[in-house]
């Protein structure tokens, strides 16, 4: 797998890429278990980001939606168009030990962190520094989403980046570090999240 997806016990993480791979399925009622074990997405980029992004391009506009041939597209030599879909394996945050062994050929990380859990954020922090440190993700993008956005309030935001010390990771890392406000029920930051998922 290219693209995985990880963060602590209870983060979202499935929550989210659910709602990523079909909207209509996450409301305030949903309620999933915690992952033991990995999962599988596909998720579908809408066709408007799709043909925002790069108009112009005729083999973008023709190319077909199958998650194969856009990796093949993407893997040519002329200009890489968006990917129209990516598979992401979600690892249970129980499994924080054995994420190493998914690193291999990892080109995109998905990193989750629960807002409305500000306890969390600690473990989270140490969690991704270690993921920072990874010799094999140091050409890897990541995305960090700050998950429950309707659950938080608006400082908890704030606090959760001042203690996983963004502003000085930023400023350090070698990895190209995206961070994302979401919500699975409301869809806040769906199409930020989505936009980053295209970039071959």
């Amino acid at each position: 797998m290219s693209c995985i997806c990880v963060g602590p016990k209870r983060a979202g993480k499935t929550h989210l890429l659910k709602a990523l791979e079909n909207p209509e399925s996450i409301d305030e009622t949903t309620y999933s278990m915690p992952t033991n074990g990995t999962n599988i997405f596909t998720i579908n980029i809408p066709t408007k980001l799709s043909t925002a992004t790069n108009s112009t391009s005729k083999t973008e506009q023709t190319a077909d939606k199958d998650c194969k041939d856009a990796a093949d597209a993407a893997g040519s030599k002329r200009k890489k168009p968006p990917l129209k879909c990516i598979r992401i394996l979600e690892i249970g945050g129980a499994m924080a030990p054995l994420w190493r062994q998914y690193y291999g050929n990892v080109s995109k990380l998905i990193y989750v962190v629960d807002t409305s859990n500000l306890c969390q954020i600690s473990a989270a922090g140490v969690l991704l520094y270690s993921i920072l440190a990874e010799p094999r993700l140091q050409r890897c993008r990541i995305l960090l989403v700050l998950a429950k956005m309707d659950y938080a309030y608006r400082q908890m935001r704030n606090e959760a980046l001042l203690m996983l010390q963004i502003s000085k990771l930023q400023k350090e890392v070698r990895q190209e570090l995206t961070i994302v406000e979401a919500s699975a029920v409301s869809h806040l930051g769906f199409d930020a999240i989505y936009a980053w998922l295209q970039i071959p």
